[in-house]
């Protein structure tokens, strides 16, 4: 079964509401219908009157029609609440209040994040038209980061043409997208975050590989010091928390997930082969593995899937079709399970 299609009946049976900011785009008209339709969650829509009409033109079908509904945040009865609520949150970082009624009225991105942090809407999906800055900004200033993390970042759910040796059909990327070379206490975020990730998405136990060009010091360098570090100080943490999970490293990424190199190389170690969270040094080494992936070996890559927020957002890359927004939201609801 594809990644998805075990997601899908958990998003049906969650009922939750989902905020699509960038009502102006047709994609988001039709995916907010196929999501409506398929029953995966509650949609909606944020686009003025202008915006709306315009764009179900292009789609070639009405919000009304499948009973979905559009709010225009420029104008909507909420919208003082929501802008009293972000000044009580920002004012500290000398925002006045009619920066904070501006902004609210003003940027979608920040109304729908308002939404969520108000627990109007149980998460929120944007970017086919904003950039990723813009959408990181408004979740951090409205949303932040969650109880116990202090970084945010991304993975990438890669599902694999065919398992891996260690018998994953589905891995878990991180950090494949935000944070360009975090130190060891940031992966120790980023870890703790995909975990989470794992838990919510794939429904198992999340067996982590800090991933390097050295298994267990077969190789001396400071990167491979910050590896190993990451690794100790997320044991650490996880141990603290009582958070069920496995973690491992340093080692190279044959022995995360080849049971017999994992044998050889990694004796004695907790993961010998069997890893489903691969943590990456650094961004570019992330980046370039999931693409790689992707392209090469035929794996279907979902995301960038935002994680480390308290509530759930996730980011569209600008080129997505409307299946792909509804395959995000589907994401976004069962992270928030």
């Amino acid at each position: 079964m594809h990644f998805l299609e075990t997601l899908y009946p958990r998003a049906r049976a969650a009922n939750r509401r989902i905020v699509l900011p960038e009502g102006q785009d047709p994609r988001v008209i039709r995916a907010a219908i196929q999501i409506s339709r398929d029953k995966l969650a509650t949609p909606l829509v944020l686009a003025t009157p202008a915006e709306r009409e315009a764009a179900e033109a292009q789609a070639g079908d009405t919000l009304a029609a499948h009973g979905i509904e559009a709010l225009d945040y420029t104008s909507a009865p909420i919208t003082d609440d929501l802008a009293a609520a972000f000044y009580e949150r920002r004012k500290a970082k000398g925002m006045t209040e009619e920066e904070a009624a501006r902004t609210i009225r003003g940027q979608r991105l920040y109304f729908g994040n308002m939404m969520l942090r108000q627990r109007m809407v149980d998460g929120l999906v944007a970017g086919s038209i904003a950039s990723t800055p813009d959408m990181l900004r408004a979740a951090f200033h409205c949303v932040g980061t969650a109880k116990g993390i202090s970084l945010a970042s991304a993975c990438f759910v890669m599902d694999l043409a065919r398992p891996t040796p260690g018998g994953n059909e589905t891995l878990i990327f991180a950090d494949s997208a935000v944070n360009p070379c975090p130190t060891a206490e940031q992966l120790v975020d980023i870890a703790q975050a995909t975990a989470q990730t794992c838990r919510a998405l794939l429904d198992r136990q999340p067996r982590l590989a800090f991933l390097s060009f050295s298994t267990k010091g077969s190789a001396k360098h400071e990167l491979v010091d910050k590896m190993r570090t990451a690794a100790e100080l997320t044991r650490r943490r996880f141990q603290e928390l009582g958070l069920d999970a496995v973690v491992d490293g340093e080692m190279q990424a044959d022995a995360a997930l080849v049971p017999a190199v994992g044998a050889s190389k990694n004796k004695g170690g907790a993961v010998q082969g069997d890893a489903n969270v691969l943590i990456f040094p650094d961004l570019q080494c992330g980046n370039i593995s999931y693409k790689l992936t992707e392209r090469l070996a035929g794996a279907a890559a979902y995301g960038p899937v935002l994680q480390g927020v308290a509530q759930p957002v996730n980011d569209l890359s600008r080129g997505c079709s409307a299946e792909d927004i509804v395959g995000v939201a589907a994401i976004t609801v069962c992270q928030g399970l």
